[in-house]
């Protein structure tokens, strides 16, 4: 059962990743129930999804949701007749599989902003103060004379940039030298004028979306900075003919569950809030985009966002931001009424 519903996916073109941690889950719910699909039940879902909140962390509400919807997937695979498992089963054991999900004992996707409230963008403060850890970094391992220096050199870029250009990860890790472009309306970046991104969030089942990130006047501090890197720190790593812009020590590309890690240690070092993550800079970057003045059509083409709303999620628009925008409307209105 489970390897025909791997199959099914797959001709869906769904990615080895989706399936892999779909079959898994089913894997984990059976070992749970300590059944066979044929005698899964209504009440093992409930009694799995009371495991999952009864944790020392319980399990987001997005993350119960996925998981319930991949188990509604499952059963709706081995209860199609198209399939005939019920028949086999029924033939072979005397019982046959049931939907085990429905809409009283699954969660309901009922808000599009589904992360912990306490995930937000970064105040300019924090910012400064994550960077500064960064920078910092680098010359505390230059003083004790150890190894490391010019990956701290890399990773402090690394970060920047991802702020910068409003990356995700994926996108970030993913970029190679030939992703960096220039803009004839600004010639003076050179190749860094722009980012093109060419894995960016794919909808399940289709390629890898693309997308170009413009960069902005108000971080030439961030285009300084990668212009460095490319011409004196990425050589030292030897790269030869690797494409990635962001290489390591063996010469390989710098990995997704790095850059968490290392986010985390520096965020800590810092003294920053444990419920910030690297997403957080994505946010930052939105909200930052709009405060400067950005219209909101473009700060969506530059992230990615296939919707507006998506982008209004993500910002979190500051109280100076808002009292200075709610100044000029009072000025605007009472101005008017104030004149003969």
């Amino acid at each position: 059962m489970i390897e025909g519903w791997g199959r099914q996916q797959l001709s869906r073109m769904l990615s080895a990743g989706t399936i892999e941690g779909r079959l898994l889950l089913i894997k984990r719910f059976m070992e749970f129930v300590g059944q066979y699909p044929w005698r899964w039940a209504p009440a093992d879902v409930e009694d799995w999804t009371s495991s999952l909140l009864s944790r020392d962390e319980p399990c987001a509400h997005s993350t119960i949701r996925g998981y319930q919807n991949s188990l509604r997937l499952f059963m709706e695979y081995v209860t199609d007749p198209r399939y005939a498992w019920v028949e086999q089963c029924e033939k072979r054991f005397g019982e046959y599989p049931v939907q085990i999900c429905h809409e009283w004992n699954t969660v309901e996707h009922l808000s599009e902003f589904e992360a912990r409230p306490g995930v937000r963008p970064l105040t300019y403060e924090e910012l400064q103060r994550f960077f500064d850890r960064c920078d910092q970094r680098v010359t505390e391992i230059r003083a004790r004379k150890r190894k490391g220096a010019t990956a701290a050199l890399r990773d402090a870029q690394l970060y920047k940039t991802i702020y910068a250009w409003g990356l995700r990860r994926r996108e970030a890790v993913r970029l190679d030298l030939v992703d960096l472009r220039a803009n004839p309306y600004k010639k003076d970046w050179g190749r860094f004028g722009s980012l093109h991104v060419r894995y960016g969030k794919a909808v399940k089942g289709s390629a890898p979306r693309r997308r170009s990130v413009l960069s902005l006047p108000e971080f030439d501090w961030a285009i300084d900075g990668l212009r460095h890197y490319v011409s004196e720190v990425r050589p030292a790593f030897e790269p030869d003919k690797h494409p990635a812009l962001w290489v390591t020590e063996r010469r390989s590309r710098v990995a997704e569950t790095y850059l968490d890690d290392r986010f985390t240690e520096i965020r800590e070092e810092a003294g920053l809030p444990r419920e910030l993550h690297l997403h957080c800079l994505r946010h930052s970057y939105v909200t930052h985009l709009i405060e400067f003045g950005y219209d909101e059509r473009f700060v969506q083409e530059q992230v990615g966002h296939s919707y507006a709303s998506t982008t209004a999620i993500y910002a979190g628009i500051s109280g100076d931001y808002k009292n200075g925008v709610l100044a000029k409307a009072l000025d605007r209105v009472y101005k008017k009424e104030d004149q003969p």
